[in-house]
């Protein structure tokens, strides 16, 4: 039995805008993925997509559904003032803390469309950490000198903490959340969701290396320059574009409830 029969979630694809059915399709995807890719923290991160045709508005997951479970269908639709505009007959509702982040983005960004928040152990660890992340690989370097820290005042479950963390961000595209975890936005949800994917790997690689107690082999600063100038525009392809369609034939072949 799938997911979306258990929980009898009715489709909406006939009530929404094909703008909004095709963000709602790209979150419910990049929810299975961030599950199967092991990045998920049972129901307590959150993922959401600007809705395109309403900016005011954005996706976010039922506070109760696991990843693996979300469709298309069950994405709430709230505003940026916390507003429920649509949500599935189910009881569960909007994440305090979800909405605080996410709608802090979208009132400061209006070139985000998508946003991803993970507690992983490789993504709080490095959080903890006062260095950071490192240069160390060249995965890193992707992200090294354009992550912003955003540091630790408890949970953000206090609107007032919306324009703090607008701040810390300004116009990076990432966020290490200290002791907490990370944050990537993109102006699609497929950039968002390989930007993590690779901070990912990055803090992975930085903590197995630290943990291997020897010196580390640290690039000179002139290398991570030359590394770090390859992602810059016009030298670095917009991600996600490559990847989307091939993790999407992924999902299918595994489950299709997704686009329910």
């Amino acid at each position: 039995m799938t997911s979306h029969a258990a929980l009898r979630i009715a489709p909406i694809r006939a009530s929404v805008s094909d703008a909004e059915w095709q963000a709602r399709l790209d979150l419910a995807a990049c929810y299975r993925l961030c599950e199967g890719y092991g990045m998920s923290d049972m129901i307590y991160t959150h993922i959401t997509a600007r809705v395109p045709d309403s900016p005011a508005h954005f996706l976010i997951n039922p506070n109760g559904m696991l990843f693996g479970e979300i469709t298309a269908s069950s994405l709430l639709k709230v505003s940026v003032d916390g507003d429920v505009l649509y949500k599935p007959d189910l009881p569960y509702g909007l994440h305090p803390a979800g909405f605080t982040i996410h709608s802090a983005i979208y009132r400061a960004r209006p070139d985000a469309m998508a946003a991803m928040h993970t507690h992983t152990v490789a993504g709080m660890a490095v959080s903890s950490l006062k260095c950071g992340l490192l240069p160390l690989t060249q995965t890193a370097t992707r992200f090294y000198g354009r992550i912003a820290y955003h540091e630790f005042r408890g949970p953000e479950r206090d609107p007032s903490e919306r324009d703090a963390l607008a701040k810390t961000i300004g116009p990076l595209n990432t966020c290490i959340l200290r002791n907490h975890g990370m944050l990537t936005l993109g102006e699609s949800v497929p950039e968002a969701f390989t930007a993590m994917w690779g901070l990912e790997r990055a803090c992975q690689a930085q903590l197995q290396a630290m943990a291997c107690n020897t010196e580390l082999n640290m690039p000179s600063d002139e290398v991570v320059a030359k590394s770090c100038a390859m992602y810059d525009p016009p030298n670095s392809r917009r991600y996600g574009l490559l990847e989307w369609p091939g993790l999407l034939r992924k999902l299918d072949l595994a489950d299709s409830s997704w686009r329910d």
